[in-house]
């Protein structure tokens, strides 16, 4: 079994203990990124059992720039599976191997800004058949932390998942669109976390990650949330080693007048005293939202071409920012 950074346990690599929260929320996330080809993306299933719904992305972004999208919420009525609207995740070997499956529909975006508005893209976008079987293997330690209920604000409604942990990975496999197989050979990220989300929790959040080759990966998060400072943190992975990022200064330029990110710099400090230059540009974008209790959230899912340490390779680049009352249109 691969090296594990932090108090997590195998226990953590299963669905946990449904929590009183209406709020409460389980989720893994997996992302996969084939340099050589051209294509990328994501799946998630967040299980919120006590709204009686998960909550389910696909996104694929293809070498054309279009993007493959779709979003369910599908009934549920517990917490102890990962399986839910056509997708499924299952776990092998704890830490070492997983296994990721989606079987449905997506809509096909060929300007994949048009899910700025959702009801219209959903509605006036073709929709094809798009199936995955992937593979997952570590090729570094899992780290994070299983959070404590006493360093979480009292509020369910301020809280962004108190347990939390990733690993970077190579993923092999099948993607289907129509009637087309292509054969995946890729790196990627994965992340499970628990407790009770609001995606309206925090002002703001930066969450870069790349596997740039099997023995070198980065993840960059800056943190903030509404009523203290931001956090700055991360995780250089060279093979079964981790260095810990303390110091994060991210510069990005976004498209004029949008919220679109398009390029970055993140100087890095490391604990040891070293420093590192982590640059991105934005080759593939789609806005996606969250709204709960009136309040809209943008999320900007950027596939980024990442250069660090005499390394190029494909990430993702995650934006979250609050929009505020005036802004929000239906």
């Amino acid at each position: 079994m691969p090296a594990v950074f932090g108090d997590i346990g195998v226990d953590d690599e299963f669905p946990h203990a449904l929590g009183a929260e209406r709020n409460f929320n389980e989720s893994m996330y997996y992302n996969f990124f084939d340099a050589r080809q051209g294509y990328g993306g994501f799946l998630r299933i967040g299980n919120r059992a006590n709204e009686g719904h998960a909550e389910v992305t696909v996104c694929v972004y293809l070498p054309t720039g279009e993007v493959l999208f779709n979003y369910l919420r599908p009934e549920i009525a517990g917490n102890d599976a990962f399986d839910a609207g056509g997708m499924r995740f299952s776990v092998g070997e704890p830490f070492a191997t997983h296994d990721t499956f989606y079987d449905g529909q997506a809509v096909r975006l060929a300007e994949p800004t048009d899910m700025l508005d959702p009801r219209r893209a959903f509605t006036h976008t073709p929709h094809v058949p798009l199936a995955m079987e992937l593979h997952h293997t570590a090729v570094g330690p899992a780290y994070g932390s299983r959070g404590s209920a006493e360093q979480m604000p009292a509020d369910p409604e301020r809280q962004f998942a108190r347990g939390h942990y990733e690993q970077h990975m190579r993923v092999t496999g099948t993607l289907t669109v129509g009637a087309s197989a292509v054969p995946i050979d890729a790196l990627g990220l994965r992340d499970h976390s628990w407790g009770a989300r609001s995606w309206q929790a925090l002002a703001y959040y930066r969450w870069l990650n790349c596997t740039f080759d099997p023995g070198f990966g980065i993840m960059v998060s800056e943190i903030c949330p509404r009523e203290a400072p931001a956090v700055r943190t991360g995780v250089v992975v060279r093979g079964d080693t981790l260095e810990r990022i303390v110091a994060v200064a991210l510069s990005t330029e976004f498209g004029a007048g949008t919220r679109e990110h398009r390029r970055l710099t993140a100087r890095l400090g490391l604990e040891g005293g070293d420093t590192m230059t982590l640059e991105g540009d934005v080759t593939g974008y789609i806005p996606l939202r969250n709204r709960r209790g009136g309040q809209l959230t943008h999320i900007g899912e950027g596939m980024t071409r990442y250069r660090c340490d005499g390394r190029v390779g494909v990430g993702i680049s995650e934006y979250l920012d609050q929009v505020e009352q005036a802004e929000q249109v239906e």
